[in-house]
């Protein structure tokens, strides 16, 4: 490619996210157009998952969309700014995984799954992370430490007690009276959203 070329695509893309911070929706999908390939084989291929990675890019355009005034092409390139926003999100996205395997979310969905075919929204992971939040935000303190060590620090037994200058065996039970805590926590919010689900039904057809 000529240098001419190399040198003009920065500036477009400057030229592009000034567009976006003016509100221009055609200049967002121009560059999905060109970036949103690249951003999404990056973050399949640190993520494990080409569904996660979608959900991720899509992630970054809104975010794109909502903070593009704050790119300062002073600063760098803007397709530095989208991969460091990208890669940013991919961290996040394997907290939330961390901390969904570490709790048993799919497990406890099993448990409480409609056998209706319209229960989809119940299990919505945004749904079911927005639960597990609240329910750490009233976990005892010392529980909610050691299990946010374990599943988003990903430290092990041993680090933990270190960390929480006690031993391994009350490191232990922590998590496991917290895992506990959270699996309730969250089996009870989706059966109740169940119930409510299934009275709107039953009033709807009566």
């Amino acid at each position: 490619m000529p240098a001419a070329v190399q040198h003009e695509e920065p500036r477009e893309d400057d030229k592009l996210l000034a567009r976006v911070a003016a509100g221009n929706q055609g200049a967002l999908s121009e560059l999905i157009a060109r970036h949103g390939r690249g951003l999404q084989v990056f973050a399949a291929r640190y993520l494990g998952n080409a569904g996660e990675a979608e959900d991720v890019v899509q992630e970054v355009f809104v975010t794109v969309w909502k903070q593009a005034a704050r790119f300062d092409p002073a600063r760098g390139r803007a397709s530095t700014w989208l991969y460091r926003i990208t890669a940013n999100r991919c961290i996040d996205q394997r907290r939330r995984r961390a901390l969904r395997t570490f709790i048993g979310l799919d497990d406890v969905r099993d448990e409480v799954a409609s056998p209706e075919p319209d229960a989809e929204a119940t299990t919505a992971a945004r749904q079911e992370l927005a639960i597990v939040r609240d329910g750490l935000s009233r976990l005892p303190e010392r529980q909610r430490m050691a299990v946010l060590l374990r599943a988003v620090g990903d430290l092990d037994i041993a680090a933990i007690a270190e960390v929480m200058g006690g031993s391994a065996g009350s490191a232990e039970q922590l998590l496991v009276r917290g895992r506990r805590a959270l699996r309730d926590h969250l089996r009870d919010h989706l059966r109740g959203h169940l119930a409510m689900a299934a009275d709107g039904r039953e009033r709807k057809s009566s």
